[in-house]
């Protein structure tokens, strides 16, 4: 297996956390922190895989007909956005 180095800045409360974890698994903090990235990609590629196999072929062109049938009422207590979002700001 070949291997790359990649210089890693870490926030010092993710470090410490992370060599923490490391230690109780009985491993090096490398070896956490790769076994962590790896799994993180697993995880997104295996849903990207999902979705993709799940939209078969489709596009979003006819989600503007069924969110047409979305009744315009004000959101249930708890569902309300934060204050000072606009519609702009969720199209981020």
């Amino acid at each position: 297996m070949s291997k790359a180095t990649y210089p890693l800045k870490l926030p010092t409360s993710i470090k410490a956390a992370a060599a923490r974890l490391a230690k109780e698994d009985g491993v090096s903090l490398n070896q956490w922190i790769a076994t962590a990235v790896a799994q993180k990609i697993g995880a997104v590629e295996t849903a990207a895989e999902f979705f993709t196999r799940r939209a078969k072929g489709r596009t979003g062109s006819g989600l503007g007909r069924i969110l047409d049938k979305v009744p315009n009422r004000l959101p249930e207590p708890g569902d309300e956005l934060p204050e000072g979002w606009t519609p702009d700001r969720l199209r981020q």
